[in-house]
């Protein structure tokens, strides 16, 4: 045997180029480039039979086939083919009885001896009356033979796949082609053999198709052939056709012509297409239209495959991400951007990485917010606990006293930390739950400013409201929670008072700009350092110089722009610049905070 791996020394190099025997460097690179492209092709298997599992690729390609198959069977139902090839095949044997009529009635015998005829009374006669004016055969009848006709009949009807009877004028049968030989053969299946299941089912299935109002085809015994009716009609002298189903489910089209000579009728001819003969040609017909329907099925379904690949694809992996993102809190994960795509896909794509980037800034806003706590009760719990251990070595009781106050100090400010933690941390999910109603912030921000003049919270600082508008019934309106705005304002008021000198004027400016509404409050105070305008609204933190460590929890101002971010709105501080002092830099005449939330 020759080893096709190791070409033999004696071979030459003819031989071995034309046995293809190489050597394994050489075979090395064909074999590599014969693989990649199955190599695609499995990958593309997988791809597919991944998308086969998806449950919108399933239900894609089912709803597109559905379509087809609901054309291609209406097609198959409706189709005129059918019916135009059974007129056709209905007038091509009118055509072919006539002329086979005329040639058995010129084979006809005629006994010449005995005709008599009355020339005046010929020419009386009617379509379809005899000479002798009876039913019996009269000297013009001219009797057919079957002897006579049989070669006949055999030679026209041979070359198609026709049956041929010939009837007397009392439909008795004279002449049936299936009795001669090598005339025309059938194929029927054996009388005795039972069809199976798939046969019944066939038949069953073409008689459905081919039934419809058509009458059932019935083989006739010799003597009842005016039992057809155009048997009957053509020995009256009329050509008639007619179209029947026999039991196998197959279209008959049979037609009946008289034979006619001298004006007499001697007979009747019928002609009917085999049982398969227009049914071989609608089936192929049905089979073509199959064949097409196939292909434009194969077409939909790669067409569907490739639709649900850009649906179903994406929507599984940002749906795996979705999961991934539930499971793996502690780890950031990436939602797979579709945005690029101007379709839902992209939408939900942006508002998947959207929630996810929320989800994510809301978990380290808690980590924050958590660790902040953390620290600022540690420090009155530090010195709560340094007071407590130090009060039992108290010698006198100043000391005593004054471990006292601190403990009470620490306790007073504990208790105030608590109470705005818990209403920081309670603060969005009341803004949540709660439906935002239209606030008229002129009725809102009157009565806040009567009760800040009434009370002054502690300060002798006035609190001066003016609102700016084309008429004094102009609305001011946002949309929100009037009790939440309400604590924004509050602690603005509260804040500029504490910083205000006894005996000056906090001022409330509601204006209008574009499409928002302006609310400034402006004092008389100190103003703001430069490097704290952005940490003061930060939690917990606080610059008042004039006053005693631990007297203000520094949550106010980070819970005030926390309620009007919700609100869509922004706040920021600044400070009102003063008069020029005598070395040219310009003053502080105070603080001014401005808060801006959508019109309504």
């Amino acid at each position: 045997m020759l080893d096709r791996t190791q070409p033999d020394a004696d071979l030459s190099a003819e031989d071995v180029a034309s046995h293809g025997v190489q050597d394994d460097s050489a075979g090395q690179a064909p074999q590599a480039k014969g693989w990649r492209p199955l190599s695609w092709l499995i990958r593309a298997g997988q791809f597919f039979f991944a998308l086969s599992f998806s449950s919108l690729t399933r239900r894609i390609v089912s709803l597109n086939l559905a379509g087809l198959v609901a054309l291609v069977a209406s097609i198959l139902y409706l189709s005129q083919f059918r019916a135009g090839l059974i007129d056709a095949r209905a007038q091509s044997l009118l055509v072919q009885g006539e002329i086979i009529a005329g040639a058995i009635a010129a084979s006809a015998t005629v006994q010449t001896n005995a005709i008599t005829i009355d020339p005046d009374r010929l020419l009386d006669l009617k379509p379809g009356e005899t000479y002798g004016g009876s039913d019996d055969y009269s000297p013009l009848d001219f009797p057919i033979n079957p002897e006579r006709v049989a070669p006949v009949l055999r030679t026209l009807i041979s070359p198609t796949k026709t049956r041929a009877r010939i009837y007397d004028p009392n439909g008795g049968l004279l002449l049936d082609s299936r009795n001669l030989e090598n005339v025309l053969r059938l194929d029927l299946p054996p009388p005795a053999a039972k069809p199976g299941l798939f046969e019944r089912a066939k038949i069953g299935i073409r008689t459905w198709l081919n039934r419809g109002d058509l009458p059932l085809y019935r083989e006739l015994g010799p003597e009842n052939g005016n039992g057809y009716e155009e048997v009957a009609d053509s020995l009256k002298g009329q050509k008639r056709s007619m179209v029947r189903v026999n039991p196998r489910g197959e279209v008959i089209v049979s037609v009946a012509v008289p034979v006619l000579r001298s004006r007499a009728i001697h007979g009747a001819l019928m002609l009917s297409t085999q049982g398969d003969d227009i049914d071989q040609m609608v089936t192929a017909e049905r089979l073509a239209i199959l064949k097409v329907g196939g292909v434009a099925a194969a077409v939909m379904i790669m067409l569907s495959l490739l639709l649900a690949s850009t649906i179903a694809g994406p929507v599984r992996r940002l749906a795996d991400s979705a999961e991934r993102v539930r499971r793996r809190i502690k780890t950031r994960v990436e939602i797979p951007d579709f945005t690029r795509r101007r379709d839902e896909i992209g939408h939900l794509s942006g508002a998947l990485r959207d929630m996810t980037n929320a989800l994510y800034s809301r978990i380290e806003a808690i980590e924050m917010f958590a660790a902040d706590v953390a620290h600022e009760l540690k420090n009155p719990l530090t010195s709560l606990r340094s007071a407590v251990e130090t009060l039992p070595l108290a010698r006198n009781e100043t000391s005593r006293a004054r471990l006292l106050e601190v403990i009470e100090h620490d306790v007073k400010r504990l208790d105030r930390l608590i109470s705005d933690i818990s209403d920081a941390s309670r603060l969005d999910a009341e803004l949540q739950r709660q439906d935002a109603i239209p606030v008229d912030l002129r009725r809102l921000l009157t009565t806040l400013t009567s009760v800040a003049n009434e009370t002054k919270l502690g300060h002798d600082v006035a609190v001066q409201t003016r609102f700016e508008g084309r008429s004094a019934n102009d609305s001011f309106a946002v949309t929100g929670h009037d009790s939440r705005l309400g604590q924004v304002i509050s602690n603005l008021l509260s804040n500029a008072q504490s910083f205000s000198e006894p005996g000056s004027k906090v001022r409330l400016t509601c204006r209008r700009v574009r499409s928002e509404i302006e609310i400034v409050v402006d004092d008389d105070g100190p103003g703001i350092r430069e490097d704290a305008l952005e940490r003061i609204f930060e939690r917990f933190y606080t610059d008042r110089p004039h006053q005693g460590f631990g007297q203000n929890s520094g949550l106010g101002l980070s819970i005030s722009k926390q309620i009007v971010d919700a609100h869509g709105g922004r706040i920021w501080a600044e400070n009102r610049p003063g008069p020029v002092d005598a070395d040219g830099a310009s003053t502080v005449a105070g603080a001014r905070f401005v808060v801006r939330l959508p019109a309504l």
